[in-house]
């Protein structure tokens, strides 16, 4: 960037850099090659140009161009213009999306669009409300957030463009945000997370002046939508580097904005069962991720929450003298309504996480028919796992006897199931006998009964 404030390009040629068309999606090179004949600028850009400069596999092919959303939605007739706070054209091959952005501007042209709006609009914390000021590459590229993410691939000569000195923190491993840190932040809050989650996918560092601001702004995570912020959730723990993504959120005090009753107890004591079987389904979670196995964050969600669940449960069975079944039917509702005023946890994903916390309190009860009709329960296997998990971090005899049985019962045979449940001896919780109701006397004559 020279005194004016405008930026230059370096261009990388086709020799020096590691980008081959063969890497890139085939709809994606569709589109680019289709908004070039029709005269448009258009580079690919973003995620998919850094992980290919990384020879890493791009999740998704982005594409930026001079064109408007309505210019591009009339060159593609399988397109769909998306987004009220970033207009964004959605060009759709079947389950297949490229996304196309227009050139975004700087927030002083801020002329009325057609409908008289503002096209760009700043909430009082100095969030970005609405964002959509057209302008040239040279402006699009100090626009995006950070500078690895700002690195421009054209199929036009093959060339990569660097605008903001991205390609030199990809080589030295940096997250670096463009612009004044705490001003983007306030643009948006989310890139905080953003910044926590490509540290630890790409394990880079953050420079410490984009890391500066986050402790102190990390409050303004409540300004954004508990929707938006249960997307991001799934972005920072399940891509396969939960783990390390968890322990940043902690040192950036970002978790409290997150799982506050998870941070509050982490900060208190450090090793603790809620601390250590945290730290287990995290890794647990990025071994399936990194294997190819199927995750399910109502799982994950409700080992996180275990701990504060059962303390609060406690809590209300000692100061309610409500019988423990009740308190922590009781408690579930709390913590779920908590912790979804922080992140908004869908009812599909809340109504498993249930299940399998009130499967923790039937899982010792076996005798009888029990343990076959548990075994029946879609969401047996996943309160297993809970188990499973307790029993390791708790190491208490009792818990880790059951698990034990568990296991065993599962692989064993129907007569040798039977022969563990026999062994169990009667159900040591016994039911209170239910009072006989009484049936009112009928009253003789009209065969009706008394009112």
């Amino acid at each position: 960037m020279d005194n004016s404030g405008t930026v230059s390009a370096t261009v990388i040629p086709r020799n020096s850099h590691s980008i081959s068309r063969q890497d890139i999606s085939e709809n994606a090179l569709k589109v680019l090659y289709r908004l070039n004949k029709s005269g448009f600028d258009a580079y690919l850009v973003g995620g998919g140009v850094r992980d290919l400069l990384l020879e890493r596999k791009p999740k998704d092919f982005d594409i930026a161009t001079n064109a408007t959303p309505d210019e591009v939605r009339k060159l593609f007739r399988n397109c769909r213009l998306v987004g009220r706070r970033f207009r964004l054209a959605h060009i759709m091959f079947g389950p297949d999306i490229i996304e196309v952005a227009t050139f975004r501007g700087p927030h002083d042209n801020n002329e009325p669009a057609d409908d008289g709006k503002a096209r760009s609009q700043q909430g009082k914390n100095g969030m970005l409300l609405r964002d959509n000021i057209f302008g040239t590459i040279e402006e699009d590229a100090v626009r995006r957030d950070f500078t690895i993410n700002s690195l421009y691939y054209s199929v036009a000569d093959f060339t990569v463009r660097d605008y903001v000195g991205g390609l030199a923190d990809l080589q030295q491993r940096i997250i670096r945000l463009i612009g004044d840190p705490e001003t983007r932040y306030r643009e948006d809050p989310v890139r905080m997370l953003r910044a926590i989650r490509f540290a630890a996918k790409l394990d880079m560092t953050i420079e410490p002046e984009t890391a500066a601001p986050i402790r102190t702004l990390s409050t303004l995570l409540r300004d954004i939508p508990p929707a938006r912020l249960f997307e991001e959730v799934l972005k920072l723990l399940q891509a396969g580097d939960g783990h390390r993504t968890f322990e940043l959120l902690r040192e950036y005090d970002l978790l409290d904005m997150l799982f506050p009753l998870v941070a509050g107890p982490l900060k208190e004591n450090p090793d603790t069962p809620l601390s250590r079987i945290v730290d287990q389904v995290l890794k647990n979670t990025d071994y399936r991720i990194h294997n190819d196995q199927r995750v399910n964050p109502a799982f994950l969600f409700a080992v996180m929450l275990w701990y504060p669940l059962c303390e609060h449960a406690e809590k209300l069975t000692q100061e309610s003298g409500l019988a423990y079944y009740e308190a922590f039917a009781i408690a579930i509702n709390d913590i779920l309504d908590e912790q979804c005023r922080a992140i908004a946890i869908p009812k599909r994903l809340t109504t498993t996480m249930r299940d399998i916390w009130q499967l923790q309190l039937r899982l010792p009860r076996r005798q009888g028919k029990r343990a076959i009709r548990l075994m029946e329960n879609q969401k047996f296997r996943a309160a297993f796992d809970l188990l499973e998990l307790r029993a390791n971090v708790e190491g208490r005899h009792e818990l880790q006897e059951l698990a034990h049985w568990w296991a065993d019962f599962q692989q064993a045979n129907a007569p040798q199931q039977r022969s563990m449940v026999t062994e169990l001896g009667s159900d040591p919780v016994k039911r209170r006998p239910r009072p006989r109701r009484r049936h009112p006397r009928a009253r003789q004559g009209n065969g009706n009964s008394e009112s």
